[in-house]
């Protein structure tokens, strides 16, 4: 059976099983929709918390630019990983014992502001649309190669799936249905890597492989796997894999970025609110991340063993380039969505990669992963799973933000604003109908991304920790913080953010080099200097303007000595 035929089976599979899961347990009020009634299990949070997570950039783009950046592309796996944990022991358990539905919530009544509130929803609607275009733009990478489809088709299909399970079931269906999603990828992800690390390295787990001898019968037998990329890398002209080439700064503010962003996204920390109790909430927290290592300590090595092979596929093992001719079926395949382009630029009929002037191909960094298994000439199956698992990772992180976009509409804009008087039934058609829109919008997006998929999230990242996680941060350990600080905060740091991120990668994309950076950071990382930023402004307008009053006080107290469990109540 080809792969093309397996993988509709596959993939088929498994929408039929999200599907099932989300009439299984279809909403029937709001605490269903936005927190599944906080009945969930920590070990079933823990794994929905793992899918929500591990979007389509861990998934699918996340080993992509480990391999074409080697030690510089370690940013992204350093800063997710060390959010989560700061996430976890920081904020998880004080936001549940806080007991509200959303992030703008937990801002809303802690800074006691409307305008707070309000911000906030503005905040959490454009961090998820701009972390959602990533998702998207991944759905349709698997489906234009694997079902043979334009780009922007495969992405339609998706937006169809995703609204599907996420207007019928709201969290709860969603929890269960990235349960399952979960299941799924980490299956994905790990089935390969197992194959790969023993064919080149003997090694049945590929962590060991990674630093293990390359395997005899294999190009470069008897050298470490790192030792023959970095000479392969430099032969090439390209950078020494296991050597940065960015400036430290910049790696530094890249990291920083992703563990705060992490810690302020909206639809990671809406997830503690699903457990019973606030000793649930932790629990939950380590579990998704005992199911999130499975993947994150997979990622390097899959991304060696990529880059290896796509040098000796191209290139062949003399380093002298393959016929075209003599090409495998996989780069042909490729080439039809246009992710992989070939130059014959001295006419010899030859491909070849490599760093400087000699190079001929152009690979997207983003079907690393999803071509893997077919570089390395695994089974179908193997290739159509794969496929599977990169959908489910997109699909279910595009759910939980979809669930952030149509909460802050029906709960913080609506109940909580402007419309208060309105019935549970009401509240729920509006959550529907906003996230409805928001696969719309979202659905451009994902035809039209400003990046790759890594990158992309990256700035949603950004945003987040320039915007909420000062104000979330300030809100539950420092007591004295007023509404006006918090406001003026999060609106200086998103602002100028999202104004630095539009300038080098819209308005002057040719000045995006690092001579024209802000103190040499990135784009990618300049959201460590928005949250500097905010963190300076609020705390010198709440000298200005006075500390917060005494009750407030006493509720971030009590929020910080937790003594009962705190139950998500809806307003």
């Amino acid at each position: 059976m080809d792969i093309q035929t397996l993988t509709f089976i596959i993939v088929g599979l498994t929408f039929a099983l999200y599907i099932a899961i989300a009439i299984w347990s279809r909403a029937g009020s709001t605490n269903d929709f936005y927190v599944a009634s906080g009945g969930v299990h920590p070990v079933m949070n823990g794994m929905a918390t793992a899918a929500d997570w591990m979007s389509a950039a861990s998934f699918i783009s996340m080993a992509g630019i480990i391999a074409f950046a080697g030690y510089d592309g370690s940013v992204y796996l350093m800063g997710w990983t060390g959010g989560y944990v700061l996430l976890a022991l920081c904020l998880a358990p004080y936001l549940r014992k806080f007991g509200k539905f959303t992030v703008p919530d937990f801002i809303g009544d802690r800074y006691y502001s409307q305008t707070a509130r309000t911000i906030a929803v503005i905040c959490a609607i454009l961090i998820s649309f701009t972390y959602i275009a990533g998702q998207m733009r991944g759905v349709g990478v698997v489906f234009s190669r694997f079902l043979e489809v334009e780009i922007a088709t495969g992405v339609f299909i998706g937006a169809v799936i995703v609204f599907f399970y996420t207007v019928l079931g709201g969290m709860k269906g969603i929890t269960y249905t990235q349960v399952a999603q979960y299941c799924v990828l980490a299956f994905a992800y790990l089935v390969p890597a197992i194959f790969i690390s023993m064919y080149m390295t003997g090694h049945i787990l590929p962590q060991t492989g990674f630093g293990a001898t390359i395997a005899e019968g294999v190009a470069g037998e008897g050298n470490y796997l790192l030792q023959r990329l970095d000479g392969l890398s430099e032969e090439l002209g390209l950078a020494a894999y296991t050597e940065g080439v960015r400036n430290k700064i910049d790696v530094f503010a890249i990291t920083c970025a992703l563990m705060v962003g992490t810690a302020g996204l909206p639809h990671v920390i809406v997830r503690f609110f699903t457990v019973p109790k606030v000793h649930d909430a932790r629990r939950s927290a380590g579990w998704a991340l005992l199911f999130i290592s499975v993947v994150y300590l997979t990622a390097p090595s899959i991304a060696a063993f990529a880059k290896v092979n796509l040098i000796n596929t191209v290139n062949g093992p003399e380093l002298t380039g393959v016929k075209y001719e003599q090409a495998p079926d996989w780069i042909k395949n490729w080439q039809k969505t246009n992710l992989i382009q070939w130059e014959d630029k001295n006419n010899d009929g030859r491909m070849f990669y490599s760093g400087d002037e000699r190079n001929e191909m152009t690979v997207d960094r983003d079907i690393m992963v999803l071509a893997n298994p077919e570089i390395a000439d695994l089974p179908a199956w193997v290739v159509a799973l794969v496929a599977a698992g990169g959908v489910a990772a997109a699909l279910s992180t595009s759910a939980g933000l979809l669930l952030v976009i149509s909460t802050s509409v029906s709960h913080d804009l609506l109940k909580r604003t402007f419309a208060p008087n309105i019935t549970d039934r009401q509240e729920l058609k509006w959550a529907r109908i906003a996230a409805a829109a928001a696969v719309a919008l979202s659905t451009w997006f994902g035809i039209n991304p400003p990046g790759f998929v890594a990158q992309v999230v990256a700035f949603a990242f950004g945003l987040a920790a320039a915007s909420f996680f000062p104000a979330i941060i300030m809100g539950i350990f420092y007591k004295r913080m007023n509404s006006t600080g918090a406001i003026a905060g999060m609106v200086v740091g998103i602002v100028f953010t999202l104004a630095y991120i539009i300038y080098f990668k819209f308005v002057n994309p040719a000045a995006n080099v690092e001579a024209n950076w802000l103190f040499g950071i990135s784009p990618e990382g300049i959201g460590t200097l928005g949250m500097l930023i905010n963190f300076v402004v609020a705390y010198v307008v709440h000298k200005l303007t006075g500390d917060a009053p005494q009750d407030t006080q006493d509720l971030v107290e009590s929020i910080r000595y937790p003594k009962g469990a705190g139950g998500a109540v809806s307003h």
